[in-house]
């Protein structure tokens, strides 16, 4: 392995070190007392507005918002990231993969820190009209991540094309770009409030937390980059953060899909940042062809792009599978009790006992003593970690290593 170098182990302590204080000063419960009561009221306030926005209500709006708000969804970004890598634009497929893992975490952990409620409803008509929205329904108000990743991405996404030296010249096209996406935040804030599925302090909140992430990303985007493309130590390091960052998060007032959001994308951003590192210069560097120039044609990429979408998919089918067979047996080998929701049943040759957990269909699984990890991680009143966090971070990961890596390899063996 390669040096460590003083900052990232100072870096990782310093999150181990704020996971224990959080926990053993009851950090999460704290803020929320201080936090929740006033946002609850700004909510009840906003209620008149919500409803004036409302009164606009037609069926084609109805269509319009929901199906707006699915393009700027988690699952949308995660189906067009690929699309940047393969189109040969690779800093901002990966930059804007980190920004989106970074607002991610950051938008869900002050979600589920607050845990302040949506729009009363009713008298607000909840127009949850698609299954994604169904989902998020279940999740804290504050902020609305639909309006944050917006911002942020649409923010990024300009300042590329500002500074784009293929397009130095192009002023009506950096100009209809600019009014697109501003247009497109307004609409998604607007439509955040017309459906119902946040108030009006959600938006905003969602859109200052947005330009205080665009001021800091801009900050540290150049070097973060350098890091990821050519630091040292880069794959141990980062998958050491993505460990941690799965238990720095706090615990929501109620259980929300929200973690789940996080615990996928961050395991996106480690998949691409051990990819990226591995074959930048061979496959992400500012040389390679970009799409419709005489390299890559529109043939080409639509040949990339039927090719690369099933091993993706495939790969992500197998790293589910790798999971669910290998963290039962390494969680019992060090001694950490483990349940799962969904994924899992008791394996084969793995000395556990299983228990239905009453009401909550979870399947725990007790291994014969506690380890120092249990004893570090695991506080009352939980009694077991949730081994479907670890396979949902491992297939993630190799779906998204397969997007830079593998299914590169592929086009460079088909001369594509």
């Amino acid at each position: 392995m390669e040096t460590i170098h003083k900052w990232q182990v100072v870096s990782l302590a310093s999150i181990l070190g704020w996971i224990v204080f959080a926990r053993l000063t009851n950090l999460t419960v704290r803020v929320r007392s201080l936090t929740q009561p006033f946002v609850t009221t700004q909510v009840e306030k906003s209620t008149s507005f919500a409803l004036r926005v409302q009164s606009l209500k037609h069926p084609f709006l109805d269509a319009f918002f929901a199906y707006l708000s699915c393009t700027v969804s988690v699952p949308f970004y995660t189906g067009f990231l690929p699309l940047l890598f393969w189109s040969g634009h690779c800093k901002l497929g990966r930059q804007m993969t980190l920004l989106m893992a970074f607002c991610n975490y950051t938008g869900h952990c002050i979600k589920d820190i607050v845990s302040a409620p949506r729009p009363l409803s009713p008298p607000v008509i909840r127009l949850a009209i698609t299954e994604e929205e169904k989902e998020n329904e279940m999740e804290y108000g504050l902020p609305s991540s639909h309006t944050l990743n917006t911002i942020c991405l649409s923010g990024y996404l300009l300042y590329y094309i500002l500074n784009d030296s293929n397009n130095t010249d192009a002023f009506a096209f950096k100009l209809m770009v600019i009014s697109l996406l501003v247009t497109l935040s307004l609409l998604i804030g607007i439509g955040r409030i017309y459906l119902g599925m946040h108030s009006l302090i959600d938006v905003v909140g969602a859109a200052v937390l947005a330009t205080m992430i665009l001021i800091f990303w801009f900050t540290v985007h150049e070097r973060l980059d350098s890091f990821v493309t050519s630091g040292k130590n880069v794959t141990f390091f980062w998958a050491s953060l993505a460990l941690l960052l799965l238990f720095a998060y706090p615990t929501p007032e109620l259980p929300t899909p929200s973690f789940g959001f996080h615990v996928a994308f961050n395991g996106v951003a480690a998949g691409v940042v051990t990819g990226i590192n591995r074959t930048f210069s061979e496959f992400h560097n500012e040389h390679v062809p970009r799409l419709l120039d005489p390299h890559l044609g529109a043939t080409v990429f639509f040949k990339r792009v039927m090719i690369g979408i099933p091993i993706i998919i495939a790969v992500k089918f197998v790293s589910k599978a790798l999971a669910k067979w290998l963290l039962p047996l390494i969680c019992n080998l060090i001694g950490v009790p483990i349940k799962s929701s969904s994924y899992i049943q008791p394996v084969k040759g793995v000395t556990v006992s299983a228990v239905k957990s009453k009401g909550d269909g979870q399947l725990s699984f007790s291994g014969r003593q506690s380890g120092y990890l249990q004893k570090i991680f695991l506080s009352p009143p939980e009694e077991s970690y949730d081994v479907d966090t670890g396979i949902r971070v491992l297939q993630y990961a190799g779906l998204s290593w397969a997007v830079v890596e593998l299914v590169p390899l592929v086009f460079k063996s088909m001369r594509l």
